[in-house]
């Protein structure tokens, strides 16, 4: 029928009516193609029959027009449904039915009987008589055939696809829909169950280490060879590896529980099977939804660590690693602390007033304190390096990094310094625009961020050391800031949190809730943490703010009350925050490391370990 169909077609318009003939001849196909549709019920209006092919319509009544064909009076339903259609002299069943006991033709004898040098002739009356050419013998049809696949096989492969191709363009879209039926399935090929075969597992692995662990998974069902191919290759230790080098919480676990060392390893005899890793992946899946829960309701395991001392009224700043806290005192010294046994390791003595600020490293110990000096200290001596001497009043924060350091003073200025190793440190530049004391500062390569007590934040020229914009918008002094990628999160004593883009200068966002001054913020790729005088930390969900749409009851995910002072400093990654106050307390609270038994949710038992200085 759809071979007709786009033959039918090609005839010019003059040369239909000459044709017609052969083409109604063809009319089994049509009748056969229909009567598979309904199931091989042949109880079918003529009308039902045009309805269901409606393309045909306009042909069969151009058939009908020049062929009159009348019922007999057994089929007159048949021309009432055609009458209702409008269409009252559509063919109906007898005629298609006599068409299927006629000789059919085959598509190459088709193409023949319409050449235009062929004369055929259909007469309609009592019956239909076929023209001159008859359908070849079966037998015979059979040996034409074979013999045109036999020539197809000594064609070169070129000729072929020449071949088929001008086959197929002769054909109508109805039978390119049925070749490329039956062209699907040989076009897929199963190459992660070939490819083993073939002894080349690598690129089946290598194909699929594209996938997400969600995919992963999918794929281990296909069938039991992909599923082999899956579990014992390469694949989750690949995908483990790819997520704990860009994923802060999977990288903290693996240093944590210690399976890191078998990773970004060939095959050895110490690293386990690759079944290991499609095992561990679960485990490290459940273990980063706990510390999301934990992190959401507040859960977490408090350790205290009391630094009490006879002059002691306050720990002001603090940083850590796995391995150690170091704090900076009201009491003028610098205590290094044990992270595991939390205890004092070390004590570093030499500035002649409290220490305010201070940051480390593998190598150094940089601090500042009230006496309005800048010490180098060494890390695994405690020896002072250097000492540096510019500032008028109180150093109060300071940043280096990548051979620049950044401090800041209650003198209202801001130096730059180049830092080309602990014993050669010296002054670059000092930048002067504020009208209070800078109370905080950060940098990266791009712009040096500073905040005042004139309730303003600056914005400034890393290279240059120029002066580029300020940002408005704060009602009092600001406290504390931290600046990374174009985002600036600020704490003021107006008791506000404001999100900036550092780029255009506009406020993103105003978070409320602390009741008292902000004093200390830091935020990651998910959370905001902030502390402030009124003795309370509170957590909040960074993409919310970042949403204009967020409401603001949404924001604030937890509180977090232990500190009975005000909370000087706070430092925070994926597994814990650990925070110092003015009750001369530093605080770890763990998300990690949580025991439910008998706790109430957000609270946790503490331990307290007590320093006394002698």
């Amino acid at each position: 029928m759809l071979q007709f169909n786009f033959l039918f077609r090609l005839l010019s318009p003059h040369q239909r009516s000459k044709q017609i003939d052969s083409f109604c001849c063809s009319a089994q196909f049509f009748f056969h193609s229909i009567c598979v549709c309904m199931h091989g019920c042949l109880c079918v209006h003529a009308s039902e029959v045009i309805m269901v092919t409606l393309p045909w319509l306009c042909l069969w009544h151009s058939c009908v027009q020049r062929y009159p064909h009348r019922c007999p009076g057994s089929h007159s339903a048949f021309n009432t449904d055609a009458k209702r259609l409008k269409h009252s002299r559509a063919p109906c069943l007898c005629f298609l039915l006599f068409l299927q006991t006629t000789s059919g033709m085959e598509s190459q004898n088709l193409v023949d009987d319409l050449s235009p040098k062929k004369n055929t002739v259909l007469k309609l009356s009592n019956g239909p008589v076929v023209g001159s050419r008859k359908r070849p013998s079966e037998g015979n049809y059979e040996k034409e055939k074979e013999h045109c696949i036999a020539l197809f096989d000594q064609w070169s492969e070129a000729d072929q696809v020449e071949f088929v191709e001008r086959l197929i363009s002769r054909m109508c879209h109805y039978q390119h829909g049925h070749i490329n039926s039956y062209l699907k399935p040989m076009l897929q090929r199963d190459f992660i169950t070939a490819l083993p075969a073939q002894g080349l597992d690598h690129i089946a692995e290598n194909i699929l280490s594209f996938l997400d662990a969600r995919s992963l998974c999918s794929a281990e069902l296909v069938c039991k060879e992909w599923q082999r191919v899956i579990s014992e290759g390469m694949l989750w230790k690949k995908l483990i590896e790819r997520m704990v080098r860009t994923d802060p919480l999977w990288k903290g676990l693996s240093e944590r529980h210690q399976w890191e060392k078998y990773l970004f390893k060939n095959r050895t005899s110490e690293v386990p099977p690759n079944s290991y890793y499609h095992s561990l992946y679960p485990k490290i899946i459940q273990d980063i939804e706990t510390i999301e829960a934990n992190w959401r309701c507040g859960r977490h395991n408090l350790q205290r660590i009391q630094c009490r001392s006879e002059n002691s009224k306050g720990v002001y700043c603090l940083q850590y690693d796995d391995d150690k806290i170091i704090s900076g005192l009201r009491d003028n010294s610098i205590k290094i602390w044990d992270k595991q046994s939390l205890e004092c390791l070390k004590i570093l003595t030499g500035h002649t007033g409290s220490v305010l600020c201070l940051q480390y490293d593998e190598r150094v110990i940089v601090t500042g304190s009230s006496d309005s000096t800048v010490r180098v200290w060494e890390v695994m001596t405690g020896e002072v390096l250097n000492t540096l001497i510019h500032h008028n009043e109180a150093v109060l924060h300071l940043r280096f990094a990548n051979g620049l350091m950044v401090t800041c003073s209650k003198d209202r200025s801001i130096a730059v310094w180049d830092m080309a190793s602990p014993t050669d440190i010296s002054l670059r530049r000092v930048l002067v625009g504020h009208r209070a004391a800078v109370n905080v500062v950060d940098f990266d390569d791009k712009y040096i961020v500073s905040a005042s007590g004139d309730r303003t934040i600056k914005v400034w020229s890393t290279s240059t050391c120029e002066f580029v914009r300020t940002l408005n918008g704060h009602k009092r002094g600001i406290a504390c800031l931290q600046y990374r990628d174009r985002l600036v999160v600020s704490g003021s004593s107006d008791n506000t949190i404001r999100l900036w883009d550092i780029e255009c200068g506009a406020c993103l966002r105003v978070l409320e809730g602390h009741e008292e001054l902000v004093r200390c913020i830091r935020f990651d790729n998910k959370r905001i943490v902030s502390g402030a005088y009124d003795g309370k930390i509170k957590v909040w969900d960074l993409q919310a703010a970042l949403d204009p749409r967020a409401p603001a009851s949404t924001l604030c995910l937890r509180t977090l009350v232990e500190h009975s002072g005000r909370v000087f400093r706070l430092q925070f990654d994926e597994f814990q925050i650990i925070s110092s106050s003015h009750d001369d307390t530093i605080l770890i609270w763990d998300f990690l490391n949580v025991s439910t038994n008998g706790q109430s949710e957000g609270r946790s038992p503490s331990r307290t370990y007590t320093y006394i200085s002698r």
